[in-house]
């Protein structure tokens, strides 16, 4: 029976859109915007349904007409209507589907307006505060560039409730005061709330004559006010505060008036035909998703022989990478059986160490010059031509590309800390952002094995730690990508607790769980040792087999030691804990300089200095996505020439280039009195040139393959100390 009225739901669905389709050219984007208009007016009216059902039917124009103002419109609407009906994450959901469609556009009101919305949501439902304040900066951050003073007037009317809400008046008497100071943009929609919030910061300073009578104007105001949701509350914290004085019997009535208020806002029925009204609106989105998969197979069929071409060489550099795998891995047991004489072993030994860093540094810098390309073209693909980009062939192209990295950066790190070239850094960073980063980066692994992937942290652990998040991140990474590898149509999570506290560190443990295969107890003992796979008796399982092995070495490095609980059949559990610095003042300095990624005028000019032309190509495309202006040079001399002709901003070198490579290029450079800045871009290790690049006059490097956001920060920065300017 269930699954004929789930049948009967899509075909209704499905007649409602192809019905949408035929008619949405008649129904005018004035006509649309009005639709929005009334469900607007519905919601006000606290009449959730019929607002959810013309939203819902906004929506769908909407999407049919491809405007993405009136589409981030249409999904605020159904989040305010979620927030009020206390399903908090559906909210958080469509606000953040609002806001990929508004930074479409340039429309930085309804943008604010978002970001007002989360900060509601995540200080007074989620209880996450660190994280609201931080979202009302950027709405605040918006309402000043829009000049919206009474917008700015309003956040910080929400920020001093927050405030106030979790008992912390002396950080909301400052906005308590702008507030009051701030005439010229107070509006009729705040007033009941200003009078409410004067009322409790009067209550909190024992002024009970004034509490009580900026409560009873809160009441007052409110009673005259369509906005009965604010009445309700000024009730509510005036009987808080009467409570408090010991006034019981007043304080009952004014709880009681409160009830009622709510109850009338928020009956049953109304509750329940909302609740329809949002099951058809998300029976809308599984329809546009069904929709999109069909476009997706279409694409699919049409470029399966340019598909074809990018598998053979992705093949070809595998069985390389391969041959380089069986070589290190020959290298390691030949050099484990030389034991003749002690003085020519720890010769050959040495020379062999040499030889290897060597030939890996330079396997590596071949792979990864390479990869750029491969990778770099795939984005380029994916962004010149929107309907390859959900293309089942293109991901798996991106995950191989990702996956033969990944290879290339473990042989790397392994060799480094054999070497004992890693040192820790101890830097803030958000504990909660890196883990949840991790599992995003991640999701593609878990939809290949049909897994779920779930990430638990404890509520005591604070949002900002001060630790190394790289090395933390490739512990937890590895543990994780290795558990969603080993288990099929299961379960994976990552669970982090505090365990205890000593001075200013927090010592927090990290468990990695999953329900698959299981390690068998003899096999357990070998698991962190290097190039060791188990688990291959009945299908083959990618991997170098160092990925434990590093976390066990990067555990060292923290001080910690890693545990490891396992049954065939059952799953296996790795447990770890490392101590992180805690310290408030230093939060607080990294929250204050949060990047609003505010737009500028300003255009930059950047020299690419490269010979190869697939990465001179890759490298253009993504400064100009930027809307950079970019010209070339193929080798150092050319460079040289344009850098005495017209002025850059920034140089983009390449390091290994014939005849004149970038080293010699910068020091020349230098010597004639240039002084723009030169950032490294290469496929060498950063380590291994990181002397040479500084002594040469380089101001920063950055690895190929490299993520755009990483560049453009560099290059802001650079230009920032140089002309104090941002691009």
């Amino acid at each position: 029976m269930p699954r004929i009225r789930m049948f009967l739901c899509l075909l209704f669905l499905n007649c409602f859109w192809n019905s949408a389709e035929a008619h949405h050219d008649k129904i005018s984007e004035a006509k649309i915007h009005k639709l929005i208009k009334l469900a607007w007016s519905d919601f006000k009216n606290s009449n959730f349904e019929k607002s959810l059902i013309k939203s819902r039917a906004a929506l769908n124009y909407a999407s049919l007409k491809k405007n993405n103002y009136l589409i981030a419109y249409s999904y605020k609407v159904i989040a305010d209507n979620y927030s009020e009906l206390s399903e908090l994450d559906k909210s958080i959901f469509f606000y953040n589907k609002s806001l990929a469609y508004a930074n479409k556009i340039n429309n930085d009101s309804i943008k604010y307006s978002l970001y007002n919305n989360l900060g509601n949501a995540y200080c007074f439902e989620k209880k996450q505060f660190d994280k609201g304040i931080y979202y009302y900066k950027k709405a605040i951050a918006y309402g000043l560039k829009i000049h919206d003073f009474k917008q700015v007037y309003f956040t910080n009317v929400n920020i001093a409730w927050a405030y106030f809400d979790i008992g912390k008046f002396k950080e909301g008497t400052s906005f308590l005061k702008f507030i009051n100071t701030d005439q010229k943009n107070k509006s009729k929609s705040t007033e009941v709330i200003v009078a409410m919030l004067n009322g409790m910061y009067s209550g909190y300073k024992n002024d009970y004559k004034n509490a009580d009578l900026y409560f009873k104007k809160a009441i007052e105001l409110g009673q005259h006010s369509k906005e009965k949701n604010d009445l309700s509350f000024a009730y509510l914290e005036y009987s808080n505060f009467l409570n408090k004085v010991k006034r019981y019997k007043e304080a009952y009535a004014n709880l009681s008036l409160y009830n009622k208020i709510t109850d009338d806002l928020y009956s049953q029925e109304k509750l329940k035909k909302a609740s329809v009204a949002g099951f058809n609106l998300e029976l809308d989105e599984y329809k546009r998703e069904i929709d999109k998969i069909e476009n997706e197979k279409v694409v699919q069929s049409e470029n399966l022989k340019k598909s074809k071409i990018i598998v053979v060489l992705f093949v070809l550099i595998s069985f390389i990478f391969l041959f380089l795998i069986f070589t290190l891995y020959k290298n390691n047991i030949i050099r484990k059986k030389v034991n003749e004489e002690l003085l020519k072993a720890k010769e050959i030994a040495e020379e062999a160490s040499q030889m290897k860093t060597h030939f890996i540094s330079t396997i590596s810098h071949e792979l990864r010059t390479p990869l750029y390309g491969v990778v770099g073209i795939t984005n380029i693909i994916a962004d010149e031509h929107k309907e390859l980009s959900g293309s089942q062939y293109l991901s798996s192209l991106k995950f191989s590309a990702r996956y033969l990295l990944s290879l290339v950066n473990d042989i790397l790190q392994i060799n480094k800390i054999e070497e004992k070239r890693v040192v820790l850094e101890n830097s803030v960073f958000d504990v909660f952002e890196e883990i949840n980063m991790i599992k995003n980066s991640l999701s593609f692994l878990a939809q290949k094995n049909n897994n779920q992937f779930f990430v638990h942290i404890d509520s005591n652990i604070p949002q900002y730690l001060i630790g190394d998040k790289l090395r933390l991140g490739q512990i937890l990474m590895n543990l994780a990508s290795n558990a969603l590898k080993f288990t099929k149509n299961g379960q994976v999570e990552i669970i982090a607790s505090l365990v205890k506290t000593e001075d200013n560190h927090h010592f927090v443990e990290f468990q990695v769980k999953d329900n698959g295969i299981g390690i068998a107890s003899a096999d357990q003992d070998k698991v962190f040792e290097k190039f060791v796979q188990v688990g291959r008796k009945e299908q083959d399982y990618q991997g170098t087999g160092l990925g434990l092995s590093i976390v066990k070495k990067l555990l060292e490095l923290f001080g910690s030691t890693i545990f490891l609980q396992s049954e065939i059949g059952k799953g296996t559990i790795f447990t770890f804990t490392i101590s992180f610095e805690y310290n408030p003042e230093k939060n607080k300095t990294a929250i204050d300089e949060i990047d609003f990624d505010l737009e500028s005028t300003y255009q930059c000019k950047v020299l690419i200095v490269d010979d190869n032309v697939i990465n001179q190509l890759v490298t253009k495309k993504i400064i100009e996505k930027n809307n950079y202006l970019c010209s070339v040079a193929n080798d150092g001399f050319a460079a040289i020439e344009l850098l005495q002709q017209e002025e850059f901003d920034i140089v983009l070198m390449d390091i290994n280039m014939p005849v004149m490579n970038g080293f010699e290029t910068t020091r020349k450079l230098r010597a004639n009195g240039i002084v723009t800045p030169v950032i490294a871009l290469t496929a060498f290790d950063k380590d291994e040139i990181a002397e040479e690049a500084l002594s040469s006059g380089m101001n920063d490097i950055i690895v190929k393959p490299f993520e755009s956001g990483k560049l453009f920060k560099i290059i802001n920065n650079l230009i920032l100390e140089e002309k104090n300017v941002g691009c």
